[in-house]
């Protein structure tokens, strides 16, 4: 859909017709107008830019003031990509804090949906901003704000009842009034599942095939992160140079070719 501006409505109307959701992290002007020209649908202004910009170990310490920063940098630029951005950690504790933080993020940063990461925890908080007309994104999986709880960065989902939660929660999240999901670092035969029996369109990332979309960080996919998770794929490879390296994963998510097995797990 180039040249045309990304909306809710538009996302879920891929997802019925089985098109494929591309996205990409953006944390500045240069690389959102990249991923623009590569034609991504969704933006995400991801707390990852905690390590990937900042050097930390893990995105806790983002703060809610930074996470405007950086989406202000973004919607500056963006033309047709629906933003997204991260409410990073302790910036949604309850109800009333993930209503001001979501309000701050979409008045000063310019974002047009939120991400929380939590499932049954967050449904109140949920609902709080679905009934005040704010688009979220829930995220389940691998929760990296939970990093410390889940004792390191390891696939979930795994075993009977794992798997269950997470299709409990995320058929929870989705009746409290969420608009997207992310699902990270699980098998992708669960990925398959709640994929299916959710209405909302669901985005994968580490999570097989089956989802209705892939996000990645930009950094990954150019092959500048230390990190080298097993559902990354280094895409300036080859003679590419970084926009041809940006639409070449836009193209295999479009087409169904990313991820394969070798980027999934099982």
């Amino acid at each position: 859909m180039p040249n045309k501006t990304i909306t809710v409505k538009q996302l879920l109307e891929m997802k019925q017709a089985g098109r494929k959701i591309s996205c990409l992290t953006s944390y500045d002007a240069s690389f959102t107008q990249l991923a623009e020209d590569a034609g991504v649908e969704l933006l995400l202004v991801g707390d990852s830019l905690g390590m990937v910009v900042q050097g930390r170990e893990s995105t806790l310490p983002v703060t809610l003031d930074e996470m405007i920063y950086h989406t202000r940098n973004v919607a500056r630029v963006r033309q047709s990509a629906l933003i997204v951005a991260d409410m990073p950690f302790m910036s949604y504790r309850t109800p009333v804090q993930a209503l001001e933080s979501a309000g701050r993020l979409m008045k000063e940063g310019g974002a047009q949906m939120v991400k929380l990461e939590g499932g049954a925890s967050q449904l109140e908080s949920v609902r709080q901003l679905s009934s005040q007309g704010i688009p979220v994104c829930g995220h389940l999986g691998l929760q990296p704000q939970s990093v410390h709880k889940l004792g390191g960065y390891r696939v979930q989902g795994r075993g009977t009842l794992a798997a269950d939660a997470i299709k409990g929660d995320a058929r929870a999240l989705e009746q409290a009034g969420i608009d997207l999901l992310v699902l990270e670092c699980v098998p992708s035969g669960l990925a398959a599942e709640v994929t299916q029996s959710l209405t909302v369109p669901v985005i994968g990332i580490g999570a097989g095939a089956a989802t209705d979309g892939q996000v990645l960080v930009i950094y990954d996919i150019l092959g500048m992160n230390l990190h080298h998770p097993r559902f990354v794929k280094n895409y300036l490879v080859g003679g590419r140079n970084i926009q041809q390296a940006l639409a070449a994963f836009v193209q295999e998510v479009r087409d169904g070719v990313f991820p394969d097995e070798e980027h999934s797990y099982q």
